[in-house]
């Protein structure tokens, strides 16, 4: 009897776990981006809003706010979705794709764009702001 209710509560722990790794990670909240591209350090800010199903967001830049974020999804942890970034003091803009990887209050991933007709992508580090939890 012993030996059931102990593979019982072992069952149950392993079923538990396994619900707990397959939900959804949660990826509203402001997010501080860090990367570096051509050796500098530039940061952005992500801010991703859920109602129900849905997802919303804006990505700002030290010299641009309030750009929407297109094709926003989330599959499992990963998120996908693209910006137009305005390259300062040009007349010109570049789409910008990401394909991130939230890990509770952690992202990483990589941004990727095409340069004069060269695809370039760097690492991105995010990390949830605590006014958000």
């Amino acid at each position: 009897m012993k030996a059931i209710l102990s593979m019982a509560v072992v069952i149950g722990a392993c079923v538990l776990a396994n619900a707990a790794d397959n939900k959804a990670a949660d990826p509203a909240g402001t997010w501080k981006c860090e990367y570096e591209i051509g050796g500098q350090q530039r940061t952005s800010t992500l801010k991703i809003k859920k109602d129900g199903d849905s997802l919303t967001g804006t990505m700002n830049w030290p010299d641009q706010e309030g750009e929407k974020l297109k094709d926003l999804k989330l599959k499992e942890s990963t998120l996908t979705f693209s910006a137009v970034r305005k390259l300062p003091g040009m007349d010109s803009s570049i789409n910008v794709e990401y394909k991130l990887t939230i890990d509770g209050d952690q992202i990483k991933g990589k941004g990727t764009s095409d340069f004069g007709g060269e695809k370039r992508d760097w690492d991105i580090k995010a990390t949830r702001q605590k006014s958000d939890k």
